[in-house]
C-alpha cells in the first residue's frame, strides 16, 4: 500500500508497509533497493533518467520526440508505467526503440522493485539512455527512489501556473524541469514570469527548459541536456544525484 495515498488496496509488500512515515530513514526497504539499482546503473555507465508529470501534460509526445532526435547519436530505452493501459508503450514503440511497460494496476507510483524486474527485460547494454516515464501522477512517485540519475519533471502550460506551488516535494526534487506544450502558451493566457517564478521558489537548483514537441521549440536544449550527460557518465565523471527525502 502506497504510504503517501495509500493506493493498492491490500496490495502489500516490501516497500509498502501501512502507515509508514514519508519521513523513514534513507535505509527502508525500497530505498535499499534503488541503491542496488543504482549501482547497476552506474556499472553499466547507463543514464538514467525518471519522468514526472501529471496525466496528459506531454510525457509520452516529448519521449516520442527525443528518441527521433537522438537517434544515431543516443542510444535510448524506455520503461513506461502505466495503470491499465499500453497505449503509452505501443506510441513509443514506434520510434523504434526498445520499450518495457509495467502496469501498476492501483498501484500509483513505480517503486525500485518494479524498475528492477522491468530492467531484466530492456537490453541495456546496448543503450546509453533509460527513461523512466513514470505513472501520470505529482504526488506519490516523488517518495519512491528507483535509483534513477536524473530527475526530470513536466509542466505543461495548460495546467496552470501555480502547479509547482501544489506540489513541492515533487518539483524540488527535481534535476530539470520541462515547460511543455509552449506552442499553447499564448492560447491559454500562459503567464510565463508567474510560471518561472513559482518554479524558481520550489525547484530553484533545477535547470528549467522551455520547449514543444510539437513545433521542436527547445527540445534542441533538452536533448543536448541528455547528450552532455551521457558525455559524462561515459568518460567516468558521473555526477552524482541526491535523492531528496521528504
Amino acid at each position: 500500500m502506497c504510504k503517501d495515498c495509500g493506493c493498492g488496496g491490500e496490495h502489500t509488500h516490501e516497500g509498502h508497509a501501512h502507515g509508514m512515515d514519508v519521513h523513514v530513514p534513507v535505509l527502508d526497504a525500497n530505498d535499499r533497493l534503488a541503491e542496488r539499482n543504482r549501482g547497476f546503473f552506474e556499472a553499466k555507465k547507463l543514464l538514467v533518467i525518471n519522468v514526472f508529470s501529471s496525466p496528459g501534460s506531454g510525457k509520452t509526445s516529448l519521449l516520442q520526440k527525443t528518441a527521433e532526435m537522438l537517434r544515431n547519436r543516443v542510444r535510448m530505452g524506455v520503461i513506461v508505467g502505466d495503470l491499465a493501459t499500453d497505449h503509452d508503450a505501443e506510441r513509443l514503440s514506434r520510434a523504434d526503440i526498445p520499450v518495457v511497460q509495467i502496469t501498476t494496476g492501483t498501484m500509483c507510483h513505480l517503486d525500485a522493485r518494479m524498475i528492477a524486474e522491468a530492467m531484466k527485460r530492456m537490453p541495456l547494454d546496448d543503450l546509453d539512455v533509460l527513461v523512466i516515464e513514470n505513472v501520470g501522477n505529482l504526488v506519490c512517485p516523488a517518495s519512491y527512489d528507483l535509483g534513477e540519475g536524473m530527475r526530470v519533471v513536466l509542466l505543461s502550460v495548460t495546467e496552470g501556473e501555480d502547479k509547482p506551488l501544489k506540489y513541492p516535494p515533487m518539483f524540488h526534487s527535481a534535476d530539470v524541469a520541462l515547460v511543455t506544450k509552449s506552442d499553447l502558451a499564448d492560447a491559454v493566457d500562459f503567464d510565463r514570469d508567474a510560471a518561472l517564478a513559482a518554479l524558481n521558489k520550489v525547484a530553484h537548483h533545477a535547470r528549467v527548459v522551455e520547449l514543444s514537441s510539437k513545433t521542436g521549440e527547445g527540445m534542441d536544449i533538452w536533448c543536448g541536456e541528455i547528450e552532455e550527460r551521457v558525455r559524462r557518465i561515459r568518460s567516468g565523471r558521473v555526477q552524482e544525484h541526491v535523492h531528496h527525502h521528504h
